[in-house]
């Protein structure tokens, strides 16, 4: 197992999940529902983080079957494997480079209780996993689950702290001066990053 490859991609995984959570879905709708319903900071900061621990389940069960299904095939592709991989990367990246940016945060409905605000916020998430991470996933086929689960670790990290870190600055009043040019510009970053993880797999493992 080369750890150097390993450790760039999970550098390179970090910033995926990062950028991923800066678009205004991720802790906008925490800091609106929670001023709706007189939370406290501390309870917004909790339904976020609960929020986000689901956003990372559902993204690691499919990126467990993507892994599992890679680990079966790749015997069969042999010294062709790498290619696939960085065939794919390439293929989210560019996707992520044309796709036309059209996210934009509803207002959160008004909820009859917490519990309902709380599910609701909890779906939200859940129902929308970090795509471009399945991109990560695939890369770590090749160092089999000790990759799968240092990635996944990674992106619990980057998930946990981008959503806390945006949402606390939020409820603090903080002006985020740069934010909207990177929620502008997630997809162009998540391409390229995508790209050079291509280059990666290409450069020292084939």
């Amino acid at each position: 197992m080369n750890l150097a490859v390993l450790t760039s991609i999970a550098a390179a995984g970090f910033a995926v999940a990062f950028v991923h959570v800066i678009l205004p879905t991720h802790w906008l709708p925490f800091v609106l529902v929670g001023r709706e319903q007189k939370w406290s900071t501390g309870k917004t900061l909790g339904v976020t983080a609960l929020a986000g621990v689901g956003h990372v389940a559902v993204t690691v069960i499919i990126g467990a079957i993507v892994v599992a299904v890679g680990m079966v095939a790749a015997p069969h592709l042999e010294s062709y494997f790498q290619w696939v991989v960085a065939a794919v990367l390439v293929a989210l990246g560019l996707y992520y480079l044309l796709r036309e940016s059209h996210q934009h945060p509803e207002k959160p409905r008004r909820y009859l209780s917490d519990r309902a605000a709380i599910a609701g916020l909890i779906l939200l998430l859940a129902m929308s996993p970090c795509e471009a991470f399945i991109g990560v996933y695939i890369v770590a086929i090749e160092h089999g689950w000790l990759g799968f689960t240092l990635l996944s670790v990674v992106l619990l990290a980057a998930t946990a702290s981008g959503m806390m870190l945006f949402t606390g600055l939020m409820l603090a009043g903080a002006k985020l001066v740069n934010l909207d040019a990177l929620q502008q510009r997630e997809s162009t970053i998540l391409g390229w990053a995508l790209i050079l993880m291509a280059l990666v797999v290409i450069v020292f493992e084939t």
